[in-house]
This record gives C-alpha cells, structure tokens and sequence, in this order.
C-alpha cells in the first residue's frame, strides 16, 4: 500500500464510520432535518488533523527521551540514515531493494525480524509494504543502515496488520539496505 493509497483508506475508513453514526442517530430522531454533509466532511477532517498532531507529539517525546537526532519528512516519517560511505548510487522508483530489518513497537516490543524471517526483498514504487518504509528507502543507498519511525498512516493504518501490530499503532524499522537491482 503506497502513502496515497494509505491516506485514501483511512478517509475512506472514517466516511464509513461516519455514515454509520449518522445512520444510527437518525435512525433514533424523528425529525426531517436533512444533514449537512459537508459539516461531517469537516469534523472527519478536523479529526484526522487531531491524530496526526496528537502522533507527532508522542514521537517528539520519544525520540527527546532516548536521545534520537532525527529528521521529519513532509508526510512525517522520522528518519535517520547512517550512510556507509560506500559511493553507491541513491535507491529510486523500480529498484528491487533487499533490506534486513526490525519492527518494533515504541514500548520495544519486537514484532518481525528478519533474524527470524529473512531479509525481506520489493520492488519500490509498487506498493505491497508500508508506505513509510518505501519513503525512507528512497533516501538510502546500498550499505546504508537506518531508523524510521513511522506514524500509523505511514505504518498499517487504522487496523494494524491483525497479529502482531495492533490498530493505530506507530512503528519503529531498523533498516540495514543489503542489496538492489536497478531497472
């Protein structure tokens, strides 16, 4: 799922929760009042806003606490590369990346590893891993190793992955980039 993709489905997400409130309440009026829907347009938005802000806070605070210089992406991916100074080309859109990894929760919980797993391989650009995780390998090169936090809607969204990642979750990857095939 790319970043557009993840922003549409969450949207998509809360007009459904939306419309289900609004089903139930006048369900429970007996009024003629027709509903404004650009009003509960707002209020979606309004609360989005809400998270967004409310998740760049929680990962200021974490990174504050354990002493992580990182920067902050326009969609708000944290990150910090560590660059092997290796002269290698920068990843771009088709490359067919190999990365070893770990995702954690913020508590450090471990929830994957390819320890455990093995290295986990894509094509960038196609969507099919966590739009955080393609925005960051963007800006590596082979060798390079590298921390993201990623916020839910960067990450697995409003649902979490149904095992190990529960719903809203912020997620950190330790990224090492060991191999990519340019197209």
């Amino acid at each position: 799922m790319n970043l557009k993709q993840g922003f549409i489905a969450s949207f998509h997400f809360l007009k459904i929760i939306s419309f289900l409130l609004i089903l139930l309440v006048s369900c429970t009026r007996n009024n003629k009042k027709s509903i404004d829907p650009e009003k509960y347009k707002e209020s979606l938005i309004k609360v989005n806003k809400y998270l967004v802000d409310k998740d760049y806070e929680i990962i200021k605070s974490y990174t504050e606490r354990h002493g992580w210089n990182m920067q902050v992406s326009e969609t708000g991916l944290w990150y910090n590369i560590i660059h092997d100074d290796n002269n290698y080309e920068n990843v771009r859109e088709n490359t067919i990346v190999t990365i070893n990894y770990k995702i954690k929760l913020l508590n450090s919980k471990l929830c994957y590893s390819s320890d455990s797993a093995g290295p986990k391989s894509f094509r960038v650009g196609h969507g099919g891993v966590e739009p955080g995780l393609e925005e960051g390998i963007l800006l590596m090169s082979k060798g390079d190793k590298a921390n993201f936090i990623m916020p839910p809607h960067l990450a697995y969204g409003l649902l979490g992955d149904g095992d190990k990642i529960p719903a809203r979750t912020t997620i950190i990857y330790e990224v090492e980039l060991i191999n990519l095939t340019y197209y």
